[in-house]
């Protein structure tokens, strides 16, 4: 069974920076499709950015394109969401989860019903 343990998260400042961090345990990464949600108080989670298998594809919500990054380091068992231009709308509580059914090396999704292993969130909050 794989394990997940975010952290990175903090107060921050409107146009300020984060690098998220979601370590791995119990499993090797490389097997498991990984992704980013956000959850904000009273709303749905929602995903934020996936990556495939590969590492070669990665997509975003339409409101954090060309500001997060998403990166995987199987062999470390991490992955990574590098937060710039940060906006109030982004604050909220940042999950990383995992699945492994087989989707295809190059594609990924951020459909929250389709992962089964989930970290306890790291808070994000950006305010002046």
């Amino acid at each position: 069974q794989l394990q997940l343990v975010e952290s990175g998260g903090g107060l921050v400042q409107p146009g300020g920076s984060l690098r998220l961090s979601c370590a791995a345990s119990g499993s090797t990464l490389d097997a498991y499709n990984i992704a980013w949600f956000r959850q904000a108080p009273g709303k749905e989670r929602l995903g934020v950015s996936c990556i495939s298998q590969s590492g070669v594809t990665t997509n975003y919500a339409d409101s954090v394109k060309g500001r997060f990054t998403m990166s995987r380091d199987n062999a470390r068992g991490m992955m990574f969401l590098q937060m710039n231009n940060l906006k109030p709308e982004d604050s909220g509580l940042y999950y990383c989860a995992a699945f492994t059914t087989f989707i295809g090396l190059s594609r990924c999704t951020m459909i929250p019903s389709q992962f089964d292993s989930w970290g306890q969130g790291t808070q994000v909050t950006v305010s002046s």
